[in-house]
């Protein structure tokens, strides 16, 4: 981990937590609840999403001593989910099933759980034991300004990547993912 500015750390937290986000993915599910709904507000399931992940990274840490926990022991039990995250991506299996019940609207269950779920608040918490902060909130910004774009476009990526495309980029994402599952568990195994 450096102390410094890395485009390297930037680069890596960004891809890991684009694929646990995975907005490429969600796209089918979005756009049958703009559908249902008429309308998703991209501005306020951003907005609501990136609060959800500053609170966490802030906060999750105190939260933790709350609960007699170290962030090494955090890491290792993320870099587990992460790494059933990725299995469900690549194999495309369901091991995490949604609320079917969820109650329409941006906030729910778009902004929580579908963009700022568990698999997103445990690897920004995970990924705090590999790289330096400021990185890791230069990676939280990008991927939410990725979320509003795609929020803004959901008609037009559909028509672009079509469904057989969408599939290829999960798959792909949840090979990264497994591998940086992996690099999680092994770095703090050792701690």
């Amino acid at each position: 981990m450096s102390n410094s500015i890395s485009f390297k750390e930037i680069l890596t937290a960004s891809f890991a937590l684009f694929a646990v986000i995975d907005i490429l993915g969600s796209i089918p599910v979005l756009i049958s609840f703009k559908n249902k709904m008429g309308t998703i507000s991209a501005w306020q399931a951003t907005l609501v999403s990136g609060l959800l992940m500053l609170l966490f990274f802030f906060i999750g840490a105190q939260f933790l001593d709350l609960l007699g926990l170290d962030i090494s022991s955090f890491a290792i039990a993320g870099s587990i989910v992460l790494f059933i995250l990725g299995l469900e991506m690549v194999l495309g299996l369901e091991f995490f099933k949604g609320d079917a019940n969820a109650k329409s609207g941006s906030i729910v269950p778009i902004a929580f759980p579908i963009i700022a779920g568990s698999g997103t608040l445990t690897t920004i918490m995970s990924i705090k034991s590999l790289y330096f902060q400021t990185n890791i909130l230069i990676a939280i910004c990008i991927n939410l300004i990725v979320i509003y774009l795609a929020l803004k476009s959901l008609n037009w990526i559909e028509r672009v990547i079509g469904q057989s495309g969408i599939l290829v980029i999960r798959k792909f994402f949840g090979i990264i993912l497994i591998a940086i599952a992996v690099k999680m568990f092994r770095t703090n195994i050792l701690l």
